[in-house]
C-alpha cells in the first residue's frame, strides 16, 4: 500500500505543478484574441490568429484536465452522490472512473496513431492559408491524455486505499 500512496503522491505532485502552469494559458489567449481584434480594426488581419487561438486553448484545457479532476472540479450528477458515505462513494468511484480509463485508452491509442501519421508524411500541416505542423498540437494532447491517465489511475488508487478503511489526506490546492 505504501507503494500506492508514493504513486498517487507523485502524480499529484506533477499534474498540480503541470496544471499550475498550464493556468496562465489562459492570459496567452487573451492576448492572441486582443492581438486578433487590433489587428482586424487597424492593420492587416493575421491569418494566424484564430489558429494559434485554438491551438492555445486545446493545451490550456488538455493540460488543465488531470489537475481539475485531482481537485475534484470535475462535473457530477449529485442527486444521489453527495448523500453517500465515503465508502460508498469510492465503491461507486472506483467502477466509474474503469470507463473513465477506458476511454482515455482509446483516446490516446488514436491521439498516437494520429501522431504518427503526422510525421510520417513530411511533416502534416493544416490545410488553412497560415499551414501550420500539426504533430505540436497533437504531441500536446498525447501528453495530456497520458497525464489524465496517470491521474485516473491515482483516483482509482485512492479509491481503493478508501475502501480498505484508510485515510487519505486531503489535496493541496
Amino acid at each position: 500500500m505504501s507503494a500506492l500512496r508514493l504513486y498517487i503522491d507523485l502524480v499529484q505532485k506533477m499534474n498540480r505543478a503541470i496544471g499550475r502552469v498550464a493556468m496562465y494559458g489562459i492570459f496567452l489567449l487573451m492576448a492572441i484574441l486582443l492581438w486578433s481584434s487590433v489587428s482586424k480594426v487597424f492593420f492587416t488581419p493575421s491569418l494566424w490568429t484564430l489558429e494559434m487561438a485554438q491551438f492555445v486553448m486545446v493545451g490550456y484545457y488538455i493540460l488543465g484536465g488531470p489537475y481539475a479532476i485531482q481537485m475534484g472540479s470535475n462535473v457530477r450528477m449529485d442527486l444521489l452522490y453527495g448523500e453517500w458515505s465515503t465508502r460508498r462513494k469510492a465503491a461507486v468511484d472506483s467502477v466509474t472512473i474503469c470507463f473513465l480509463i477506458f476511454y482515455l485508452g482509446v483516446l490516446l491509442w488514436g491521439g498516437i496513431d494520429s501522431t504518427i501519421y503526422s510525421f510520417s508524411y513530411g511533416g502534416e500541416r493544416s490545410p488553412t492559408a497560415w499551414r501550420p505542423y500539426l504533430w505540436p498540437i497533437k504531441m500536446t494532447m498525447c501528453i495530456g491524455i497520458v497525464l489524465m491517465l496517470l491521474q485516473a489511475f491515482a483516483e482509482l488508487f485512492k479509491d481503493i486505499l478508501r475502501l480498505r478503511g484508510e485515510e487519505i489526506a486531503a489535496d493541496v490546492v
